[in-house]
């Protein structure tokens, strides 16, 4: 029997399949889901929703989706503070804070996982300024402790960090487990706010916006100390000794002493 001739491939459909699967033309998807996301946040203000209209009742079903709808919002840039606030004033500080470090989970890897598929390729080409190439080294090299460093101070937008280590080479792992240890203070801190906030005289509402105060205050003394450290010029590189001067030297020895002879 013959063999099956095969169809010729027609090659205007793979030139429009070559170009709508670009690191550019995916770039251009990811701008758009994100300026559609603000866009829809802004028109509907989900956050009005999550801190008046939901439900204080519900159990662990209640706190689940609340864990669900946090992610979502987070992921479209809606401020982690208010959201933080209205999961310790909806479901107390130990539901609260479960709901609220889950969904902090949720929303990092739906942005990290945007940020890789669909802006890798076309974003890190254009990694060439000192700061990126510190930054991206960085988190390529150690992305567990550098993860873990700006999750615990509130200096680093929290979509920006997401999008910055979706970039680099950073794994999944590594980037989810930082997230969800080291945001546990800081949104501890605002659950607990949030819980109390009916008594801002008692000594937890005192204590966690005082805890809010300081970290802040600190990240930004961080920031400032780390400014200046990458503006100064990098240090010159060592110098190598030559590797064939010690074995010279005996060498010139011999012959000196042959010429002296």
């Amino acid at each position: 029997m013959l063999a099956p001739v095969p169809r010729p491939t027609d090659p205007f459909a793979a030139r429009c399949s070559r170009a709508l699967l670009s690191p550019w033309s995916r770039l251009s998807l990811l701008a758009l889901v994100l300026l559609t996301a603000a866009t829809l946040v802004v028109l509907y203000e989900p956050q009005r929703l999550l801190a008046s209209g939901w439900p204080r009742s519900g159990g662990a079903g209640a706190v689940l989706l609340f864990g669900l709808a946090y992610g979502l919002c987070t992921a479209a840039f809606v401020p982690r503070p208010v959201l933080n606030l209205a999961a310790g004033a909806l479901f107390g500080s130990a539901y609260g804070l479960t709901a609220a470090v889950a969904g902090t989970v949720l929303g990092a890897g739906i942005s990290f996982t945007l940020g890789r598929v669909l802006g890798q390729d076309a974003l890190r080409p254009l990694l060439r300024g000192r700061w990126l190439q510190a930054a991206d080294g960085q988190l390529s090299r150690h992305g567990f402790r550098s993860m873990l460093a700006i999750r615990l101070f509130p200096g680093v937008p929290f979509a920006a960090a997401n999008y910055c280590a979706a970039v680099s080479r950073m794994g999944y792992v590594p980037f989810l487990l930082a997230t969800a240890i080291g945001t546990v203070p800081n949104t501890a801190a605002y659950v607990v706010a949030g819980a109390q906030a009916g008594e801002p005289g008692s000594p937890a509402f005192l204590i966690s916006a005082g805890f809010i105060v300081v970290s802040g205050l600190a990240a930004a003394v961080v920031a400032w100390r780390k400014r200046h450290a990458l503006r100064r010029p990098p240090a010159p590189a060592p110098a190598v000794a030559s590797t064939t001067a010690p074995a010279a030297a005996p060498a010139a020895v011999a012959a000196s002493r042959a010429v002296a002879g």
